[in-house]
């Protein structure tokens, strides 16, 4: 799943090589096999987390942007409810640390959720906020994921 607004249809181009080597990292590579930590893909340009944690509330899992790269997230096992709003007019709570890439903002008023299952991947850009790490209705879960960061 992509989603945006359509005033960013041409800011980012979504079928450049960076993306297909992301796709390409993710299909060739046993997901589940992977160690926790970083893997340079493309050194600082384009690389994966490999991550695993237990899912939350909202006041934990708080929203979040990014400004230097967009997030390919990819949940290889359990699943996570994935909180999305578009960042413009949020409300900043902690400002953007650059060393980190990270700003976070207090819940919105509206926002939308996707639930991530295994296989399930989501793109957000720059000008997305996003709450991932979220526990569904059925409670806290354990999660393996893959978060590949892509330079803008």
């Amino acid at each position: 799943m992509l989603t945006t607004h359509v005033s960013l249809w041409d800011k980012y181009d979504y079928l450049d090589e960076k993306f297909k080597k992301v796709f390409a990292f993710l299909r060739g590579n046993d997901l589940s096999a992977l160690e926790e930590g970083t893997i340079e893909i493309e050194g600082k340009d384009i690389y994966a987390s490999v991550q695993r944690y237990t899912t939350g509330t909202p006041d934990v899992c708080r929203f979040e942007s990014h400004e230097r790269y967009f997030d390919v997230q990819v949940v290889v096992s359990g699943e996570e409810a994935f909180g999305y709003a578009p960042r413009e007019g949020l409300t900043v709570t902690v400002p953007y640390q650059s060393d980190n890439d990270v700003a976070f903002y207090a819940e919105p008023e509206k926002s939308g959720v996707v639930t991530l299952r295994p296989g399930d991947f989501i793109i957000v850009a720059p000008e997305d906020a996003h709450a991932p790490r979220r526990m569904t209705s059925a409670g806290p879960c354990e999660v393996h994921k893959i978060v590949v960061k892509v330079r803008v």
